[in-house]
C-alpha cells in the first residue's frame, strides 16, 4: 500500500475460502423439475419461477466465499515527513518498489511474490548504514492468533470460517521470517522490532489444510516451515533472479508498441484522469501488459484459478464472494489467456473443470436423473455446482458447457494430442448431460434447454425463467461441434458423434427480431424487456467468444448483432465494456473499438493502480480490456488468421510480437500509417493457416518450427 510511516502488505492464498466440502444439490428438484417445464411451455413463467424457488435451488442457497488471510503491517520509526516519493509496479520485474528520502536518508522497499520459491520476499535498505528501523505485527479478522515462534518469526495461525451454515473445515498458517543485516532483532508481544540495521529481508509463507476439493487433511504448518527453509537458503539476489527469470519466461512472449508520446512520463493515476485530454496510445499498451501480468500473477500451473478478484481480496464476505461467476466473468478472465500467448495459465481452469466433472454428475444424478455433469451459473473452492442465489440468476444450466470451450480452446492454440485425449471426457460429460435433458419446444419443434434463462436479464414476464434462450442455444452449438472435432482427431466415439451432430441440428436457431437485432430469447421480447441496457450480452455469445456469427460468413446475423449492441448501448459495469470491447473488435469497427477502450480505462472504470472498478473491485474488465486490444489487431477465427481487423486511427503505427492463432502460431505485425507493412509467422504445430488483411488472403502451409513473411500485398 506504500505507506511512509506504515507499510501494509495484505495477504492472500487461494484456497483459503469458507466452509469446507459439502455437496449442495437440492433432490427435491427431480420431482419439479417436468411441472416447471410445463408451466413455462404454458406461458406462466412467474409460476414456474416460484417453483423452482421452492424446489429446485441449491442447499444453501449461496456459495462459500473467498477470503483473506490477514495483513503483515510494517511500523517505521522514523516518520518524519518524505520527500521524492515514488511507488511503482514494474510490469516486466513483477517487482513492486517504494522509495522516499527522510532527512537525506534514501529508503527503498522491494516486494515481490516468488512464483519460484512461493514466498512473498520484501527487502528494506537505505543509502546509509544503520538507518533501518521498524516493528512487524499481524492482524487478521479468522479465527486466528499470532504469536513470535523464534526471535525473528511471526506466526499466524487459525482456521477459517463458516458461511451458510457449512462449518469452516480449513486450518491455516502464515509464517513471517525477518533477517536483518547488522542492527537488532527484538521479539516482543506478538511482534518483532528491528533497529539499527543497514537492510532486512522479510519472507512469508502461507498454506492451508486444503488438499483438493473433497480432502482437507493436509498440514500448513509443516508446508510453511518447508518452505521458508527452502527459501532462507538463497540470497536475495538469488530469490530475485529465479523469481524474474520465471516471470519474464512468460511475460515477454508478447511485446506491444502502440506509439509513444510525452503522457507516458507522467504517473499512472495522472494518465488515467487526462486520458480523453491527451494523445496517450502507450497507455492501452501498457492496460494490455498489466492484465497479461495479473494472470500471471493470479492462475499458475498448480493454483486455483483467478477468481472475481484475480487473487487479491481483504475481506472476509468480498462482494460477490468473489467466487467463480461462470455465466461470463470466469470465462472473461482467461479471453487473453491463449492469444496473448500465456496458455500454461489455463492449467488451473481446466484442473476446475475436470473436479466440476465430479460434482457437477452428482448434481446432474440428483437434481435431473441425468448422465454427464451439469454447473449452473457459479462455483467456488468446494466446486458446488447447483443454482444458486436465487431463481432469476441461478436456474441456468449451461455454465459447465461453456467451461468447456476453453478445454478445446486449449487444443485449438496448441494442436497438443495427449492434452485432448485428457480433457475429451470432460466434453462429452457436458454434452452427456444435455442428451438427457433437452426437450422437445411445442412450437418449432427445436430442442431446447428448459428451464433455463439469458444470463441475469428478465423479460417482459416477471422473471428471467424461460426455456431456450439464444445464449445456450450457442453454447450448445459449439459443445457439440467441438465434441465431434475432439473425437475424430482422436479416432473414438463414431455414435457419439453422430448423436451430438443430430442434436445440434435440432437445436433453435439463431432468430432476427422486429428491430432488425439478434433476439435474446425465443421469442421476439428484446424491446419490451425491462432492462434495454442491460450490462449482460448474452445472446451475442455467438460473435464473442464464438465464431458461430461473423461479418464474412453471417453478414446478415452480424448486422442483427451489431443492432443488438446498439440497443443495449456502449455504457455498463467494467466486465460489461470489456465485453462490448471485444464484440465491436469482431465487428471490425476499430473507431467503436477505441471509444469503447476509453471508456474503460476512465476514472469510473479503472482505479489508479489500473484494476478494475466494478466497485470495490473486480478484475475481469481487466482481463476482457486486454482481450479486446488483442482482438483488435489480430483475431483468429471464421477458419482465417486476419491481421488488423479494427485498427483504429488512434494508433497509426506500431508493432505486436507474439500474439498466438489457432492452429499453433504465433505471430509479429508491423504495420505504419495505418497499413500493414509485415507479418511474421511461426508455425509451432505444423499445418496449414490461411493468412487475411482486408480483402487479401494468402494461404501458407509451414512445418513444425518453419517462418513465413508477407506484407499483405497479393
Amino acid at each position: 500500500f506504500g505507506g511512509v510511516a506504515q507499510e501494509r502488505i495484505q495477504l492472500n492464498e487461494d484456497t483459503l475460502w469458507a466452509g469446507g466440502p459439502y455437496d449442495p444439490a437440492n433432490p427435491d428438484a427431480l420431482e419439479a423439475w417436468p411441472k416447471v417445464r410445463e408451466l413455462i411451455f404454458a406461458g406462466q413463467y412467474r409460476q414456474a419461477a416460484d417453483l423452482v424457488g421452492q424446489k429446485m435451488m441449491a442447499r444453501p442457497l449461496a456459495q462459500m466465499p473467498y477470503q483473506c488471510v490477514g495483513d503483515l503491517l510494517l511500523t517505521f520509526a522514523d516518520a518524519n515527513e518524505a520527500t521524492d516519493y515514488r511507488r511503482d509496479l514494474n510490469l516486466d520485474t513483477a517487482v513492486a518498489t517504494v522509495a522516499y528520502t527522510i532527512d537525506a536518508v534514501r529508503y527503498t522497499r522491494e516486494v515481490f511474490s516468488s512464483p519460484v520459491d512461493q514466498v512473498i520476499v520484501i527487502r528494506l535498505t537505505a543509502d546509509k548504514p544503520g538507518k533501518i528501523a521498524f516493528t512487524a505485527g499481524m492482524k487478521t479478522p479468522q479465527k486466528a492468533s499470532v504469536a513470535v515462534e523464534s526471535p525473528n518469526t511471526l506466526v499466524m495461525q487459525g482456521v477459517n470460517g463458516s458461511s451458510s451454515r457449512i462449518a469452516g473445515a480449513l486450518k491455516y498458517q502464515a509464517r513471517v521470517t525477518i533477517v536483518a543485516s547488522g542492527g537488532q532483532v527484538a521479539p516482543g508481544d506478538g511482534r518483532i522490532t528491528v533497529s539499527g540495521a543497514d537492510s532486512a529481508l522479510l519472507l512469508i509463507a502461507a498454506a492451508t489444510s486444503h488438499k483438493s476439493y473433497k480432502d482437507v487433511s493436509g498440514d500448513p504448518e509443516a508446508l510453511t516451515k518447508e518452505t521458508i527453509a527452502k527459501a532462507g537458503v538463497k540470497s536475495f539476489d538469488a530469490l530475485l533472479k529465479d523469481h524474474v527469470a520465471a516471470h519474464q519466461e512468460l511475460f515477454r512472449r508478447v511485446a506491444l508498441d502502440l506509439g509513444m508520446t510525452a503522457a507516458a512520463a507522467r504517473p499512472t493515476d495522472e494518465r488515467i484522469r487526462d486520458l480523453n485530454k491527451e494523445n496517450d496510445p502507450q497507455l492501452a499498451a501498457l492496460y494490455f501488459q498489466f492484465g497479461r501480468y495479473l494472470l500471471i500473477s493470479s492462475s499458475r500451473p498448480g493454483c486455483q484459478p483467478a477468481n472475481l478478484q484475480g487473487i487479491w481480496n481483504e475481506s472476509m464476505s468480498p462482494p460477490w464472494q468473489s467466487k467463480y461467476t461462470i455465466n461470463i466473468n470466469t470465462e472473461m478472465n482467461y479471453w487473453p489467456a491463449e492469444p496473448t500467448n500465456l496458455g500454461e495459465c489455463v492449467e488451473p481452469l481446466v484442473a476446475m473443470v475436470m473436479d466440476l466433472t465430479e460434482t457437477g454428475a452428482r448434481t446432474a444424478k440428483t437434481m435431473y436423473n441425468a448422465g454427464g455433469w451439469v454447473t449452473h451459473h457459479n462455483t467456488d473452492l468446494w466446486r458446488a455446482s447447483a443454482p444458486i442465489d436465487g431463481p432469476h440468476w441461478g436456474m441456468w444450466p449451461t455454465g459447465g458447457a461453456w467451461l468447456c470451450l476453453h478445454l478445446w480452446d486449449h487444443y485449438d492454440y496448441s494442436r497438443d494430442k495427449e492434452y485432448l485425449a485428457r480433457v475429451y471426457p470432460a466434453m462429452k460429460g457436458a454434452a452427456e448431460f444435455f442428451f438427457d435433458t433437452l426437450v422437445e419446444e411445442p412450437t418449432g419443434k427445436w430442442l431446447v434447454t428448459c428451464p433455463s434463462l439469458s444470463p441475469e436479464n428478465g423479460h417482459p414476464f416477471g422473471t428471467s425463467i424461460c426455456a431456450g434462450p439464444t445464449m445456450d442455444m450457442q453454447i450448445l452449438r459449439d459443445l457439440f461441434t467441438n465434441c465431434i472435432h475432439a473425437a475424430e482427431i482422436l479416432g473414438v466415439d463414431e455414435d457419439f458423434r453422430q448423436k451430438a451432430a443430430a442434436t445440434r441440428d435440432r437445436l433453435a436457431p439463431n432468430q432476427i427480431g422486429g428491430a432488425g437485432h439478434l433476439q435474446e430469447w425465443l421469442e421476439d421480447w428484446d424491446m419490451k424487456a425491462p432492462e434495454r441496457h442491460h450490462r449482460h450480452v448474452s445472446h451475442l455469445y455467438g460473435l464473442h467468444p464464438s465464431d458461430q456469427i461473423h461479418v464474412r460468413t453471417t453478414p446478415d446475423v452480424a448486422a442483427a448483432a451489431r443492432k443488438s449492441l446498439e440497443i443495449r448501448g456502449d455504457e455498463a459495469t467494467g466486465w460489461g465494456i470489456g465485453w462490448r470491447l471485444n464484440l465491436w473488435a469482431r465487428l471490425h469497427d476499430g473507431e467503436h473499438a477505441y471509444k469503447i477502450l476509453t471508456m474503460l480505462l476512465r476514472p469510473e472504470r479503472t482505479y489508479p493502480n489500473m484494476f478494475d472498478a466494478h466497485p470495490p473491485f473486480q478484475i475481469d474488465g481487466n482481463f476482457g480490456g486486454t482481450s479486446g486490444i488483442a482482438e483488435m489487431l489480430l483475431q483468429s477465427c471464421a477458419g482465417e488468421i486476419e491481421l488488423l481487423p479494427a485498427l483504429p486511427q488512434a494508433w497509426p503505427s506500431g508493432s505486436v510480437k507474439g500474439l498466438r492463432a489457432r492452429g499453433g502460431f504465433e505471430l509479429d505485425i508491423q504495420w505504419k500509417d495505418g497499413k500493414l507493412v509485415n507479418v511474421t509467422v511461426r508455425c509451432l504445430a505444423g499445418g496449414s493457416c490461411r493468412l487475411r488483411y482486408g480483402a487479401v488472403t494468402r494461404d501458407l502451409n509451414l512445418a513444425k518450427g518453419q517462418t513465413a513473411q508477407w506484407d499483405g500485398v497479393q
